[in-house]
Order: C-alpha cells, then structure tokens, then sequence
C-alpha cells in the first residue's frame, strides 16, 4: 500500500503556494462534501481534486490510495445492505437459490444510494486532505496554524498525529519483510492474512509506545509547555494562490447556492 499522509519533495504548483490557501480550499471542500447528498455532485468534487492533484504533478500518489478506498467503499456498502432497508428491493445477500436460509438480507436501493454517497465523500476527503499534505511541508503547516490563532498545543498534536501515521506505516512494512525474511508463513488465504498480522501488529504497538515515550520527554526537553515559539517564515503568496482562492470562493458560491436552493 502507498504511504498516506506524506509530504513529497517536488517543484509543482501546490508546493509554491501559501499553507493558508491550501487550508481554506480543503475546509471549503470537506463541508461541502458533508453537506453534499447528491451523487453528481461529490463525483464532480473528486474529479475537480484529483485535476488538483495532476495540476500539481502528484495525481499518481492520489491514484495509489485508491486500492484501499475501494476496500473501505466495500465494508461501507456492506454496512448499509445490513443495516437499512430503505428503497425499492434489488436482490437479496443470500440468494433465494440457497435452501432454508436464501431470500434474506435485502439489497435496497436506499442502501447502495447512501453507501455510494458516504464513499465518494470519502473520497472527497482524503483527496483533499493529502493535496494539501503531499504539498505542505510540515513547519508551513504549523506556521499556517499559528496564523489562524490555533493553539500551539493543538497544531503539535496534529502535527504529530499527521508524521506517525506514515511512519508507522513504514515500520509495519519493515516488520512484515523483517518475518518473511525468517521464513514466517501463515500459510495462504483469509486465515493466513489473519495469523501474519499477529506478529506484526504487537511489535508495532510496542515500538509506537516506546516512540511516544521518547516523543514527550523530547517535547519537555524543548520547552514547548512555555507556549512559546520561535516565528516561523510565511510563504510570499503567488499566482498559483489567487487561482486557488478564486476557485475556493466559486466552491463557496456554489455550495451556499446548492443549500439555498
């Protein structure tokens, strides 16, 4: 699986932006995503994002999170078939071929509607969230914050939160070569992926506390519990972040007009 929530080194247009602009056009975009119903509509949100991301020379790592998108469109959509029974029915998850049991678990049209919404949200989401990580470096970011009144405590831990996750990543890929490597095999099929997680998740939750650990004492040792912080260097706004802005206020338009009418 492609590494999330990374910052790529790159010269592309998003990278020469400000980090205010980025942060104002991913809020615009996740509430109208949230607020959004219409199928069209958040479709037309992932294509504008993803023209985002190619505009900006990183549309194929956008593309590589796809695979697991697709995993969590699945369990949703399984989530919905079980739990609502809204809508015409399409079928059913049992066939009415299977004795005793089949012709149960009705597939609505309710349901696929609501799941496909709640995917492509996701979708809008997490495109939008890593155009502005892949593109922000992380002092920009915590910069940008600072610069919106956030409180430094706040913008650490979000700052913390947004590096573990790629380097918890990395460290359970190390793990799972570092097994195959001493002849590991759980054998193959559903049951194997189950037994070749077990030696790898509980050295990965322990490596991770052992991280945290080390991560507030060097926290104290800085002395970020004065709340205080060197200024850091905002980025000169350019071209590339009145386009942006433009476009950040037709969304707006566009969405305050979709919920008005």
């Amino acid at each position: 699986m492609a590494e999330i929530l990374q910052y790529i080194r790159i010269d592309g247009m998003f990278h020469r932006m400000n980090a205010l602009t980025k942060i104002c056009f991913l809020m615009v975009v996740i509430v109208l995503a949230i607020l959004s119903t219409s199928p069209p509509v958040l479709a037309g949100m992932i294509l504008l994002v993803f023209l985002c991301a190619v505009a900006g020379r990183f549309g194929r790592d956008l593309l590589a999170q796809v695979p697991m998108l697709i995993f969590l469109s699945a369990g949703l959509l399984l989530l919905t078939v079980l739990t609502m029974q809204s809508g015409e029915v399409l079928g059913y998850l049992i066939p009415t071929a299977i004795p005793v049991i089949g012709g149960h678990i009705a597939i609505t049209s309710g349901a696929l509607n609501f799941a496909a919404i709640l995917s492509m949200r996701f979708f809008v989401m997490l495109f939008a969230f890593q155009l502005m990580i892949i593109s922000t470096q992380p002092r920009d970011l915590v910069t940008a914050l600072q610069r919106l009144r956030l409180p430094v405590d706040y913008s650490l831990m979000l700052l913390i939160a947004i590096r573990f996750i790629p380097s918890l990543q990395l460290e359970g890929k190390r793990i799972q070569e570092a097994q195959r490597a001493r002849a590991f095999n759980p054998g193959t099929g559903l049951k194997g992926r189950v037994k070749e997680l077990t030696p790898i998740i509980i050295p990965l939750v322990s490596n991770a506390l052992g991280k945290a650990n080390v991560l507030g004492l060097t926290i104290d040792l800085r002395g970020l519990r004065t709340m205080e912080r060197t200024p850091g260097l905002d980025r000169p706004f350019g071209m590339p972040d009145y386009v942006l802005a433009v476009l950040t206020v037709v969304l707006l338009g566009a969405g305050v007009a979709m919920i008005l009418g």
